[in-house]
This record gives C-alpha cells, sequence and structure tokens, in this order.
C-alpha cells in the first residue's frame, strides 16, 4: 500500500491499481498548501469541515473497477466533548495488500476501548498532533502507545511554509515520539514488518 501526502491531512492511499483520497480540502483554505487536483476510485473524508470535506478536489473513475481497499468507519469526536464544540469525526481504517492502515481524520479524543482494540494491528496510522483543533502531542503519543502501529504519519500541524497559524510545530511530536526516520519525498510503501518509526514526509505543495 503506497500512502502520499498531498498536504495538510489529505493523503492519496494506492493498493494494486485502485486509489482512494482522504480529506481533500477546498481551494485556499489551508495557508500554504496548494490546491489538490487528484483523479481517483474514490474519496473519503472524516468530516464536512472545509480544510477536510472537499470532495469536489477529486475526480472519479467511471466505476466497475474492483476495490482492492476494504475501508471501515469508526464514528468519533472532534473534541474531547464528545462533539459538543466542534461535532463528529469518522476514522477510516484501511486493509489491502496484507497490510492495514488507519487515517485518524481530526480526532479530538481518545477513542473508546472498542475503537482502539479495532486499532491494534495496524501497520501504518496517519495521525495529527498540532492541537488546538485535535489532539496536540501528548494526546497523539497516548493514542500511538494504545495501538502500537508500526509506522506513525504525522499530519495536521505547522511548518514555517504552512498550516495554521494555531497549530503546534512538528518539532513537539519528534520530541516525545521516539524513533522518526525524516523521508525525502512525500510517499511511504507500506509493508507487513516494518520497523516501528514516526515517519517525517515532505510536503511538496
Amino acid at each position: 500500500m503506497k500512502l502520499t501526502w498531498l498536504g495538510h491531512s489529505c493523503f492519496r492511499v494506492e493498493c494494486e491499481g485502485y486509489a482512494l483520497v482522504l480529506d481533500p480540502y477546498e481551494p485556499g483554505s489551508v495557508p500554504g498548501c496548494g490546491d489538490i487536483h487528484q483523479e481517483a476510485d474514490g474519496v473519503l473524508c472524516s468530516h464536512s469541515h472545509h480544510d477536510h470535506g472537499y470532495k469536489e478536489a477529486v475526480s472519479l473513475g467511471g466505476g466497475g473497477k474492483e476495490p482492492t481497499i476494504k475501508v471501515t468507519e469508526l464514528h468519533s469526536y472532534h473534541d474531547g466533548e464528545q462533539g459538543a464544540l466542534r461535532g463528529p469525526n469518522t476514522i477510516h481504517i484501511l486493509e489491502g495488500g496484507g497490510v492495514k492502515a488507519a487515517h485518524m481524520g481530526d480526532i479530538g479524543c481518545m477513542p473508546t476501548p472498542e475503537q482502539l482494540e479495532a486499532l491494534r494491528g495496524c501497520d501504518a496510522v496517519m495521525m495529527p498532533i498540532g492541537g488546538h483543533y485535535t489532539v496536540g502531542p501528548q494526546e497523539a503519543k497516548a493514542i500511538v502507545d494504545a495501538i502500537q502501529p508500526r509506522v506513525v504519519i504525522p499530519m495536521h500541524y505547522r511548518s514555517a511554509s504552512f498550516g495554521f497559524d494555531v497549530l503546534g510545530p512538528l518539532e513537539d511530536y519528534l520530541d516525545i515520539c521516539g524513533r522518526w526516520v525524516r523521508y525525502e519525498g512525500a510517499e511511504i510503501e507500506i509493508a507487513p514488518g516494518m520497523t516501528r518509526h514516526t515517519a517525517v514526509l515532505q510536503y511538496k505543495g
């Protein structure tokens, strides 16, 4: 399974010729992030906010292609008050090519024990770490420690060139996450049995 970071919380997921795009954002909605123009077989959004739910950024194929990615939805919250502040959030579990990955969306709280059980055994987790709108570094690490994925891919944070001002920087998470590796590009191939680490992908704009 190949994961490509398209900026903010948007990823392209490909497996055996089938492609999904998760959480595309509206043009101009995320400072420093360029517009998204993708062709894929499907699009998934964790919630409807402008920086996550712009399905129009993805041109869908004509259909008929057999899906090679199984999708499971876990319904969670965008905040720590059962959605009272920012509404619902959907975690997407993706399975294909012998691997299991999860996109946490704008998770704002610890998943329930049942959800943590469903998330255990993930080869990769795409995790927001910037705080304010989502979990911050410490909360993100607590979730990671609970589900023990092999690879963690940080998203939804601020750098010197992109992201909302209110979000924390990547370094706040790297300081506490343990082993991390900076990749040269925006892509990572997920395979069974990978060494446990945090994968820092490079946004290409």
